[in-house]
């Protein structure tokens, strides 16, 4: 009987002995690479902004703002002058050139800027004080080729997310003969206003990235005086003896600065 036993064991054993083997076999596999126990490996997920260049273009709506320096009729001064915001708009199509966490932007974009001041006519000399003071309007719509550079850095650049903060200057070349503006309640004939072609902004922006698709807040402020000078027909008046004809001079200096959002996509 005791042989019998033992050679039951042995058998058993060696039955048992293949499975043990197995099942720690597998046990081992799972710690070793995809490549070597013939799985397909995870391959790193790429985005477009991980890219040394990348393409893309854009859109979105604009709000102007004229900071007035210099606004004078008749040589009077006018100091108050009223901003009233209109919705303007504009598309562009950009190069991104990325290094690490820092890139370079450079852009054109089609724009067209509307804007409207509002501000209380100077009287006359010697009209009366309780007399309701009239107001006159500038309205502008300016049409514009933007070529802005930009620096920007990747403050979170992680996966498919990334906020990014940028700045930089931007050649704006004015269309003219595309722009209107309109003066109202002016008591001129052919007033008309001429405009710089050629002016120099500094951008600052913040953006914000997921996957292919991108948020873009900047805003524009112009570094100089955008009006060149306005002409106009003088009227013809008839002094009377010992008065003096006004020359109607109209001079209106002013800066652009401009408030956008976009929405764009990289290629």
């Amino acid at each position: 009987m005791k042989g019998w036993k033992l050679f039951l064991v042995e058998c058993l054993s060696l039955f048992c002995l293949p499975a043990s083997v197995w099942a720690e076999t597998v046990v081992r596999t799972d710690t070793l690479p995809a490549s070597i126990v013939g799985l397909p490996e995870t391959e790193k997920v790429r985005h477009p902004h991980d890219r040394i260049v990348n393409f893309g273009a854009k859109g979105g709506f604009t709000a102007s703002l004229f900071l007035v320096s210099d606004f004078r009729i008749n040589g009077q001064e006018i100091k108050e002058v009223q901003n009233n915001y209109k919705i303007g708009y504009f598309a562009s199509v950009f190069m991104r050139i990325n290094f690490g966490r820092h890139f370079i932007q450079p852009e054109i974009s089609y724009n067209v800027n509307r804007c409207n001041i509002l501000f209380d006519k100077p009287q006359a000399e010697g009209a009366p004080e309780d007399i309701p003071l009239e107001q006159a309007s500038i309205t502008s719509s300016i049409h514009s080729i933007d070529i802005p550079v930009t620096y920007g850095y990747n403050i979170i650049k992680d996966g498919p997310y990334g906020l990014a903060v940028f700045a930089g200057p931007k050649i704006r070349y004015i269309w003219d003969r595309k722009s209107e503006i309109t003066f109202e309640n002016f008591n001129l004939e052919n007033i008309e206003e001429e405009l710089y072609p050629f002016n120099l902004n500094l951008t600052l922006g913040v953006a914000v990235t997921i996957s292919r698709i991108f948020f873009d807040c900047r805003y524009d402020i112009g570094l100089h005086n955008i009006s060149k000078k306005i002409t106009y027909t003088p009227p013809e008046l008839t002094p009377a003896p010992g008065e003096e004809i006004p020359d109607n001079e109209v001079r209106f200096r002013r800066r652009d600065n401009v408030l956008s959002f976009s929405f764009g996509v990289f290629f």
